[in-house]
């Protein structure tokens, strides 16, 4: 069967995946863009942003399992768009006409709507829907390959409630938030069913895998 995967999700110190209050114009709220600069300063996010340049190193090794073997995307409403989004028609999400996606993109979301074909192979759909009915949909048009879950705090936190992430990459930034959305409220344990690493980097960040034992 294929895995259910987290790439790439940052934290901060205390464990919050984004700031507060969140809107159209401040997506991580007042965490800004703290939370990802450590991949910004990235090859892999040069090249995804067509830019020149970035860093090869540690961090770069590790922003580029994002993309390997994934055959299908689960994400949050807060992922997706801001608070209210989904009164707006139009909205098709942060990322352009070609989302950075390229699969199915399966919205977790109390307001559905038709599906929306992208440029690039992204196709959103809406589910309102448990976490384990919309990985077995994912599972489903990934066609073999892996499901990434996408984020943000609380759809990773209700997968990992339910028992479902086999692999998880979590960067931990040196910053305190202190208010938003947390990543691990009510996993107490979590570790026991994990094979957990932990790797230090130059860039000031820790980068943590959690892979289920026996994997």
């Amino acid at each position: 069967m294929s895995l259910a995967r987290v790439h790439n999700f940052a934290v901060s110190l205390d464990g919050f995946g984004t700031g507060e209050p969140q809107s159209r114009d401040a997506p991580f709220g007042h965490a800004g863009e703290r939370l990802h600069e450590w991949m910004f300063a990235t090859g892999f996010w040069h090249e995804m942003t067509r830019q020149p340049g970035g860093s090869r190193g540690l961090d770069d090794a590790f922003a580029r399992r994002f993309e390997p073997g994934i055959g299908a995307e689960i994400m949050g409403a807060g992922k997706f768009g801001y608070p209210g989004w989904h009164e707006d028609p139009e909205w098709k999400g942060w990322w352009g006409p070609n989302p950075p996606f390229h699969t199915p993109t399966f919205i977790l979301t109390h307001h559905t709507r038709p599906s929306i074909e992208m440029e690039g192979g992204t196709t959103f759909h809406f589910l309102d829907t448990s976490p384990a009915k919309a990985l077995e949909a994912a599972r489903e048009a990934a066609d073999g390959k892996d499901v990434r879950i996408g984020g943000g705090a609380t759809v990773i936190r209700g997968f990992l409630a339910a028992g479902l992430i086999d692999h998880m990459h979590v960067v931990v930034v040196p910053i305190l938030l202190g208010r938003g959305s947390r990543l691990w409220d009510g996993l107490e344990d979590l570790e026991k069913d994990y094979e957990v690493e932990a790797t230090s980097s130059p860039s000031g960040v820790t980068h943590l895998t959690f892979t289920r034992a026996g994997l």
